[in-house]
């Protein structure tokens, strides 16, 4: 019976509603289900919001404590180690022509069209150290161009490529004509001692 009583209970206060409803309009029904929901989402975010303080409240563990057997880095390089390891990674001046050939055997290996270059050498003073700029026009694919370009340098370690430059006659040559250039940087055969 108290289930029919809690039945009828709704039913009546259904009613009511829908009467309120009727008599306030629509705008007024629709402001007080905002409220409802307002009110709701209040009461939800109050709970939340305490125990987020909790949290924030609690102190921050403590680090864990070091490892006994740290291992100590080492100590960085003196500048005369920097110099001598720079010196080091050099090719060698004598060897120059040797590095010419190789570049011509990638680029004959890459399928490039490669006749003659132009070669000079030169010094810096101040870092004692040789240089020798090659400039080699080549004539291929341009995929081709950029993989004799990034395997001369993986086979030539002192060698910088300082320039490549593209001309084509025509969009639909397949063949491109490129300007390669690259400087080999050369320490001569005694070693260098610094000062």
């Amino acid at each position: 019976m108290g289930g029919a009583m809690n039945g009828a209970q709704l039913s009546a206060w259904l009613l009511h509603a829908r009467l309120a409803l009727a008599r306030g309009g629509m705008g007024a029904g629709i402001a007080i289900v905002l409220c409802v929901l307002g009110a709701g989402a209040w009461a939800w975010l109050l709970p939340q919001r305490a125990a987020q303080a909790r949290l924030t409240a609690q102190p921050l563990p403590a680090p864990a404590p070091a490892p006994a057997t740290l291992v100590a880095a080492a100590p960085p390089p003196t500048s005369d180690q920097n110099l001598a390891g720079f010196y080091d990674v050099l090719g060698e001046k004598r060897y120059a022509e040797q590095q010419v050939k190789v570049l011509f055997d990638l680029a004959a290996k890459t399928g490039l069209t490669l006749n003659q270059g132009e070669y000079q050498f030169g010094y810096d003073k101040a870092s004692r150290v040789s240089t020798y700029r090659i400039n080699l026009p080549v004539k291929g694919p341009y995929q081709s161009i950029w993989q004799f370009s990034l395997l001369a340098l993986r086979a030539v370690p002192f060698a910088a490529l300082d320039e490549v430059s593209f001309r084509r006659d025509a969009i639909a040559d397949a063949a491109v004509e490129a300007r390669v250039r690259f400087t080999l940087y050369l320490k001569d055969a005694e070693p260098v001692v610094a000062p």
